[in-house]
């Protein structure tokens, strides 16, 4: 069996392949272990494809898979995984805000003989990223822990090595949702982690959309994980409603009793105004839920596979 596997979700990133790999391999070699690289490439703009096919060509342990057209991150990494054959799987981003180097550090945790099954690569500083984005995912990592029944430590990606183990139940895992950080944690077993400094990116610019792209997957992983927002629009539904009734109800009480009431428009239009917007709020959640239903219940694959390099 291959000892690891690297596995690297791909998307226009031309000028950062080749100096991924050459640090990549530099640390594989230091390691002395067999390893196999599996770029998971979704059809890019740029030359991409190219550069990697390239590459596979002078080493047979560097491999491509493509897709029919582009199915996102998370699908590629699944793809990646799904194909992989290493005793230990790591995943990792080719832009080197992961530092390769620190491979070294997740196999030998993984290795010191605590039955570790998974080991985390926890971020200690984010450089290069805006304000805005670190508290989304600051939030989010907040939201995710105390409404689902998973935990993920916060400020961790999924830059991580897993065991085979692991990696056999995630493939068991048929969601299209992908989000792997979440997977992982339900998947459970012995978890841990070490700290790094996260760089900026080596060239380029990233593929998320910088304002929307963080929130995006806190939403995939507060929907994929519990029902507790539904759970909520119900409470605050029930509790608006009795307020509602009450406030009714003392309308009437002040007629029968003869106080003249005051006709006040605006109160009318405030009140309509946020009632709405709170069954607007509900019916948005509750068509979150419903979206991810129909995604499932077609059972369509996760991914399409245009071709393969060197693999199987």
């Amino acid at each position: 069996m291959i000892e690891i596997s690297i596995i690297v979700p791909v998307f226009n990133e031309e000028n950062n392949i080749i100096p991924f790999l050459h640090k990549t391999v530099s640390v594989i070699k230091k390691l002395n272990i067999s390893y196999e690289i599996v770029f998971a490439l979704d059809p890019s703009e740029d030359n991409s494809e190219k550069i990697i096919t390239t590459e596979t060509q002078k080493n047979k342990n560097i491999k491509l898979i493509t897709f029919s057209r582009r199915f996102g991150q998370p699908s590629a990494t699944m793809a990646g995984l799904n194909e992989s054959k290493g005793k230990y799987g790591v995943v990792i981003d080719v832009d080197l805000q992961d530092p390769p180097e620190l491979i070294e550090d997740l196999y030998n945790k993984i290795n010191d003989g605590n039955n570790f099954e998974v080991v985390l690569a926890k971020r200690i500083t984010r450089k290069g990223e805006t304000l805005f984005k670190k508290i989304i995912s600051s939030a989010g990592y907040y939201l995710i822990n105390k409404m689902t029944d998973i935990k993920i430590p916060k400020d961790t990606g999924d830059f991580r090595i897993m065991s085979r183990r692991v990696i056999n139940e995630l493939k068991r895992l048929n969601e299209s949702h992908g989000f792997l950080r979440g997977l992982v944690s339900f998947v459970g077993f012995k978890q841990t982690s070490i700290e790094y400094d996260r760089l900026e990116r080596h060239t380029g610019h990233g593929n998320y959309n910088r304002y929307f792209g963080s929130l995006k997957i806190g939403l995939n992983g507060i929907f994929g994980f519990t029902s507790k927002p539904l759970v909520l629009m119900s409470s605050i539904g029930f509790i608006f409603a009795l307020v509602s009734f009450v406030l009714g109800l003392w309308y009437v009480i002040q007629k029968i009793i003869g106080v003249e009431l005051t006709p006040g428009l605006p109160t009318v239009v405030l009140v309509v105004t946020f009632f709405s917007g709170i069954q607007l709020l509900g019916m948005g959640l509750l068509g979150e839920y419903i979206s991810r239903i129909y995604d499932e219940v077609k059972k369509r694959p996760q991914y399409i596979i245009d071709k393969k390099i060197n693999l199987d």
